[in-house]
């Protein structure tokens, strides 16, 4: 009888054993709520011109809407699979120096961080710096809401901010032919990577604003940008843009000292100095968000009132020749 029992553990651990091991396929982390994203505030194609160009959701300083390429803000599913796939990864996918994070709570920080990862996602959407303008959308007003208490969640519906200078545009434009030429600073050897940069370091690789404040004003408050449109004539900014490169380097230096946007603290920065092409976008993608928020969250200068877009292209260029 001892014989037959230890004849059927032997099977039966046999059995156990033929068993096939289900091997589970790996957790995909929960899309981001939609009711939690921030609302456009605008559609696209709204007053076209006939050149590309149609009305966006701020006004210029000559109380005209500032003109938006008339395929923004995008199609709404295809913006929501855009910024789940980079909340999921923790940075914009399309510009991995770029982070963001999606938390859920009502904190008016959490707001704002929610707001920072629709906005640069829009910015961002089919490639480092080439997406939709911030003045597509009605995101800079929902900021000052949620900043001054006044937004409920943060999907804000706030009024539309007025003033030009108080929305950053994003990357989404064709540089023009001369923009191109723009050169990009390269790197400083130190003997400690890890080391943070020195003011001379940061002065000395700091991108170049390539443009300067005033050019062919028009005698509403706007001047040429750094930019053609779609139409092949510049794009207007406001005659202050550019910021003069003294106020530039002090605001780039006070920001990388802190590691984000001192008047935008959601917004975070690195500025590492050697010359990896990952290097070279963050120190750009540094410079852009300090130009951008110069005055505060969301009050700067557009990125067309430099040649940023056409540095990033050189950059890129140089990374796959």
């Amino acid at each position: 009888m001892l014989f037959v029992h230890v004849l059927s553990a032997i099977t039966l651990v046999g059995s156990v054993a033929a068993i096939p091991f289900r091997v589970l396929p790996p957790q995909r982390k929960r899309d981001v709520n939609p009711a939690l994203v921030p609302s456009f505030g605008w559609q696209s194609g709204v007053n076209p011109d006939g050149t590309g160009n149609c009305d966006g959701a701020v006004d210029g300083t000559n109380g005209k809407p500032i003109l938006i390429p008339c395929s923004c803000p995008p199609n709404s599913t295809f913006f929501l699979t855009n910024l789940n796939k980079n909340v999921a990864a923790g940075f914009v996918t399309t510009n991995p120096t770029v982070k963001v994070s999606f938390p859920t709570d009502d904190s008016t920080a959490s707001q704002l961080a929610r707001l920072n990862a629709a906005a640069v996602t829009l910015q961002n959407l089919e490639g480092p710096g080439v997406g939709c303008p911030i003045s597509s959308t009605t995101f800079s007003a929902q900021g000052k809401a949620i900043s001054a208490g006044t937004s409920t969640n943060g999907n804000s519906s706030a009024a539309t901010p007025t003033a030009a200078s108080e929305t950053p545009a994003g990357f989404g434009v064709s540089p023009s032919t001369s923009a191109m030429s723009a050169a990009v600073p390269t790197s400083i050897t130190s003997n400690d990577s890890s080391a943070s940069p020195t003011d001379e370091q940061i002065a000395t690789l700091a991108p170049p604003l390539g443009w300067q404040a005033g050019i062919n004003p028009d005698g509403t408050g706007n001047c040429d940008g750094a930019v053609d449109g779609t139409n092949g004539k510049p794009i207007l900014i406001p005659c202050q843009c550019p910021p003069d490169q003294t106020n530039y380097i002090a605001n780039l230096t006070a920001n990388v000292r802190a590691g984000h946007v001192i008047l935008n603290p959601t917004v975070q920065l690195t500025f590492p100095t050697d010359n990896s092409t990952a290097s070279q976008s963050a120190r750009l993608n540094a410079a852009a968000v300090t130009l951008q928020n110069l005055n505060g969250a969301g009050k700067g200068c557009p990125i067309v009132s430099t040649t940023f877009s056409a540095q990033q292209k050189a950059i890129n260029a140089e990374n796959t020749s």
